[in-house]
């Protein structure tokens, strides 16, 4: 009898202090699942409004407020997590050192990755290029397509697409044949010694006049760019809208082979003369 009373009695207190552990757990699982959709609402809330935010301010791409508006919804999450386990008297200081020892290890894994992000937000900020401009770096040329946080893509004069870490650039100097409105170039011809250059000039000054890709201002100008004892060479220097560069480029130069180049037109054969 006196072992089923202990029995009895061991039950009881066992029973009480699950009742108790019940009792006390209860209201932090509570007050942790309602912790949880807060934090889940108000990270939401936070990151919309960021955006909208962001999206609203002059010079901040799309694809930038939407990164930093899902840093501001990550980093509220992890915060919600960690008030969450203090609910459970998980001890935070050792969670959030876990929590830095661990970000240390993968910042140190994903260097190169870090890197591009770092490099792609200094590209969206400051915007050296935009979608649809050509650039040219020391090894990388070609029409923008797309910028993301950790590359930017790229299609290529010969219509071929390329992929460029962002590292690669932002730490090379950057040409960007769109970001003007016009661009200069010139065509340069070659005359014999004893031809007239203030008529070669003329001609080549007439020519620019009458592409109406040429703009009038700067209005074209001719000069003598170099000379020898057999030739001169003569050029026209002119400016275009950078739309319309290399296509002003073509038609001036086929248009100045016409002009000073002419095929000599072949003699009649003695049977045709008869």
């Amino acid at each position: 009898m006196e072992q089923a009373s202990n029995i009895v009695v061991a039950t009881r207190a066992a029973l009480a202090q699950l009742t108790a552990l019940a009792i006390q757990y209860s209201f932090s699982v509570v007050g942790a699942i309602a912790l949880l959709i807060f934090g889940w609402l108000a990270a939401g809330f936070l990151s919309r409004w960021a955006h909208r935010g962001l999206s609203r301010v002059h010079g901040i791409d799309a694809t930038l407020a939407q990164f930093f508006a899902n840093v501001i919804r990550y980093a509220m999450l992890v915060l919600v997590i960690i008030m969450v386990l203090g609910q459970f008297g998980v001890q935070t200081a050792s969670v959030l050192a876990a929590l830095g020892a661990a970000g240390l290890a993968i910042g140190l894994a994903l260097q190169g990755t870090l890197q591009n992000i770092a490099a792609g937000i200094m590209l969206l900020v400051l915007r050296p290029f935009r979608v649809g401009e050509s650039i040219e770096t020391g090894n990388i040329s070609g029409t923008i397509v797309d910028v993301g946080l950790f590359a930017t893509e790229l299609r290529t004069a010969e219509g071929v697409y390329r992929l460029a870490p962002n590292s690669t650039l932002w730490n090379v100097p950057i040409t960007n044949y769109s970001r003007l409105r016009t661009r200069r170039n010139e065509i340069t011809v070659t005359i014999g010694g004893d031809d007239d250059i203030d008529e070669a000039q003329a001609r080549l000054l007439k020519l620019a006049k009458a592409e109406p890709r040429v703009v009038k201002d700067p209005a074209p100008m001719t000069y003598v760019s170099d000379f020898d004892a057999g030739s001169t060479k003569v050029a026209v220097r002119y400016w275009a809208n950078s739309s319309d560069w290399w296509g002003t480029h073509k038609a001036l130069t086929k248009a100045a082979k016409l002009a000073f180049h002419k095929t000599p037109e072949p003699s009649p054969s003695s049977g045709e003369a008869g």
